[in-house]
């Protein structure tokens, strides 16, 4: 009995030693991160991380230092959480190289290179970029296989799902993943029924293999039938097939705060 409780403090105290500290991104978030419309999206603060920058360094810095050889013993759910949290928080240091002068991310791009292309993030024993964390890693086939990170990582754009004032932790991670889902799909300005077509935000379009491998865009809509504000035979019609699907234009413009 007691070399059976002395393996589970162990390992107990092994998975404590392994979780990362989110804890300075989470305070950056709730310091410069504002909810509006009743939470289905949110404004950032730049000017206020501009004056922040250097916690913000300080807290990629500590990204940078983990050890792919380390990374990879973490549970999953810490693995994930970390990835979310490096796009989101690059893709914020990303635009403060351009700030106040930026209107959109894609003018930190150029002619030949889209902005998420830039190799410019030392994380895991490479210089990646924005793209290479979330279809290198994050989508990478057959390791996390969740489509509602598409809610989660945000592209500093209105059109994108809300930047989650608060960091990604795995403790809360599942928990945190079906909020953002709620929220994005709560917003009528991205996701609607109309005149008996659904329109929805062209992340459906783009990442839709992801949510065809969780088993079809349909019935995961008809799943979030509540959120979408579905009655029971339209979620029936999503699930049949008999709802014509449409993509609203992307709002590119930066998600600033007004």
């Amino acid at each position: 009995m007691k070399r059976a409780l002395l393996i589970l403090l162990c390992l107990l105290w092994t998975n404590l030693a392994l979780a990362f500290d989110h804890g300075a991104w989470d305070s950056l978030l709730k310091r410069h991160v504002q909810p509006v419309r009743g939470g289905v999206a949110t404004e950032v603060d730049y000017a206020g991380m501009a004056r922040d920058r250097v916690a913000l360094k300080a807290y990629l810095d500590g990204l940078a230092a983990v050890r792919n050889e380390e990374f990879s013993r973490w549970p999953k759910p810490e693995r994930l959480a970390f990835l979310i949290n490096a796009y989101n928080a690059w893709t914020v240091e990303l635009i403060l190289t351009a700030w106040p002068d930026v209107k959109s991310i894609k003018d930190l791009g150029t002619l030949f290179r889209s902005p998420w292309k830039k190799e410019f993030i030392p994380l895991l024993g490479a210089t990646r970029s924005l793209d290479d964390i979330e279809h290198g890693l994050i989508r990478a086939k057959g390791v996390y296989a969740e489509p509602r990170i598409h809610f989660a990582v945000n592209c500093a754009s209105i059109g994108c799902p809300a930047l989650r004032p608060e960091a990604y932790t795995a403790a809360r991670l599942e928990a945190q993943l079906a909020d953002a889902t709620r929220l994005f799909l709560s917003d009528r300005s991205r996701n609607r029924l109309e005149g008996g077509e659904f329109k929805l935000s062209s992340i459906f379009k783009w990442y839709g293999e992801d949510f065809e491998r969780a088993g079809g865009l349909n019935r995961f809509l008809a799943a979030q039938g509540e959120a979408l504000g579905l009655a029971e035979t339209q979620r029936q019609a999503l699930r049949d097939g008999r709802l014509e699907i449409d993509f609203l234009d992307y709002d590119w413009r930066l998600n600033r705060a007004r």
